[in-house]
């Protein structure tokens, strides 16, 4: 028996074109000897629809993409879509073959942590689905069913003599060797072999990785597709288990943050419409990671870079930010903001006059650059890419209205550490960025001589703080007795809970760690608690 795993990028909500696409594999699989297809979790669909799981039109046309897969003749289509019979709705997975369906597997296990919110649309399922293929009892499993014992368990009990588990799991760094071991955990357990087909693209903040694979009973990887590719794998089931097949390598875990960045990019801005993408330019690494990431998902063709100089500009941040340009061969302007920071300093020199300077006229060059940018956005309808980092984010070292207007947030879930670290990765496969970009200090050249480190602890040890706090849920307290200085410590989480405002006014950016601040970082702006 061959079964083709279908990995492949729907759209959501583009329910008929989704089900074309799964006709197309259907038959390609078929061209190639599949007796089976296996899609992702809610394929038809796309994951996750959101609230447009409950609306009823939704499933109307839910029906009319499981009938045109029905037609289908000469393979077994396993398809995942949601369902809703009466009252209640399910995450499912139809198994249709020569115009009839065998049956429906109702997901068991409901996650509702991090960025899922399936206990909000669906019920869990009851029983195992087992069906037959050329003499061998098949069983179902969908994503989270795998993470738990009893789905898989059930699924044995009922006679199954392999599994098949439809996926979309949401990318975040090590996530890929994360699964493969859930799934040999569950091979070693009930003695099957296992098929595991996942999702690959970008949908919003989440990313899906692909690297489907199948374990033989041994707990092996017998096949293994590869990530952030489309691809149809083929696994020959004899003998009782998987055969070996095709071994695609896989990304290590810097070439897969930044993979992961360029498809969240690319499918936004794709699936989305945008003709392209605009960025302000700075020459600082945050700019220059965020402009590298942008060429590599649209191409140069599709990608405007505008360097908005003002007088605390730095001449190697210009002569730096030409080099990076001449090197990608992007649209490039430059504007020079001073004229217009004079300007909005004389309308306001009544209502400053007696008041030192701070931080507001350093905001009024980041703003002004932010309206330079959405009015270009605007005139071509290119999506304003924000180039601000997941540290800043967390300590609030970012403009509203300024460095944070935009349409999409490249870098929100990414430490500026790992910014360096993916610009040294980039820089292996070609040379875009220049170097002095890399080993300059961080500034925001908003004041003379102007650092980062002037309003921040260092990098390094802001960085681990966060990800203790922000990403292990570890308290203050836990934090400090682990090294951490105290007076960091609490002043990385004062940041981080006064900026909880400006986080929620952010606009959607690419979740790579496993706790960014978009769906799974949900906390009141309105907060006491200490």
């Amino acid at each position: 028996m061959r079964i083709a795993l279908a990995q492949f990028n729907p759209v959501v909500g583009d329910i008929a074109g989704n089900a074309k696409k799964i006709v197309d594999l259907a038959n390609a699989a078929m061209a190639q000897g599949a007796d089976i297809l296996l899609t992702p979790e809610l394929a038809l669909t796309g994951y996750s629809p959101e609230d447009l799981l409950l609306r009823d039109s939704f499933y109307r046309e839910v029906a009319k993409g499981l009938d045109v897969i029905e037609q289908l003749d000469g393979i077994t289509v396993i398809v995942g879509h949601p369902a809703r019979i009466g009252n209640e709705r399910f995450n499912a997975a139809t198994v249709l073959r020569d115009g009839h369906r065998l049956g429906q597997y109702h997901k068991m296990q409901l996650p509702n942590n991090e960025v899922f919110d399936e206990c909000r649309y669906f019920t869990p399922g009851a029983a195992p689905l087992v069906f037959e293929q050329n003499g061998v009892k098949v069983g179902v499993l969908i994503c989270e069913d795998i993470w738990h014992l009893e789905p898989a368990a059930e699924t044995a009990d009922a006679g199954a003599e392999l599994i098949l588990a439809l996926n979309a799991s949401p990318f975040h760094r090590d996530k890929i060797e994360t699964r493969q071991q859930m799934a040999r955990f569950r091979v070693e357990e009930t003695g099957l072999p296992m098929a595991y087909v996942q999702l690959v693209g970008g949908q919003d903040e989440l990313v899906f990785d692909g690297a489907s694979f199948a374990l033989n009973k041994a707990g092996e990887v017998a096949a293994q597709a590869a990530a952030y590719d489309e691809e149809l794998l083929l696994v020959d089931y004899a003998d009782g288990d998987f055969q070996p097949g095709k071994l695609a390598a896989l990304p290590d875990m810097l070439e897969s943050v930044y993979r992961a960045l360029v498809v969240g990019v690319r499918d936004y801005i794709g699936k989305n419409g945008f003709p392209g993408a605009l960025l302000g330019l700075s020459g600082g690494i945050d700019s220059a990671l965020t402009l590298a990431v942008a060429v590599d998902a649209l191409g140069a063709d599709k990608v405007h870079a505008v360097m908005m100089p003002s007088r605390y500009t730095a001449d190697i941040s210009v002569t730096d930010s030409r080099d990076m340009i001449a090197r990608l061969g992007v649209k490039y302007d430059e504007i020079e903001i001073w004229p217009m920071y004079e300007s909005f300093m004389a309308a306001l020199a009544p209502s400053f006059q007696g008041l030192e300077m701070d931080t507001t006229e350093e905001n009024l060059q980041a703003r002004i650059r932010g309206t330079l940018l959405m009015a270009l956005s605007n005139k071509s309808g290119k999506l304003v890419l924000t180039t601000g980092n997941k540290s800043e984010m967390t300590t609030g070292y970012c403009t509203l209205y300024g460095d944070m207007a935009g349409g999409f947030a490249v870098l929100k879930d990414v430490a500026k550490t790992l910014v360096f670290e993916l610009c040294r990765w980039r820089n292996t496969v070609s040379d875009v960025i220049p170097e002095r970009i890399i080993t300059r200090p961080p500034s925001a050249e908003l004041r003379p001589d102007q650092k980062d480190q002037d309003s921040l602890p260092p990098y390094e040890i802001l960085d681990a703080i966060m990800a203790r706090y922000v990403e292990d849920n570890q308290s203050a307290a836990d934090i400090i007795a682990a090294g951490y200085a105290e007076a960091d410590v609490n002043r990385v989480v004062r940041l981080l809970k006064i900026n909880e405002y400006k986080r929620r006014q952010a606009p959607v950016g690419p979740r790579v760690t496993p706790r960014g601040f978009g769906k799974d970082w949900r906390y009141p702006i309105t907060n006491k608690f200490s």
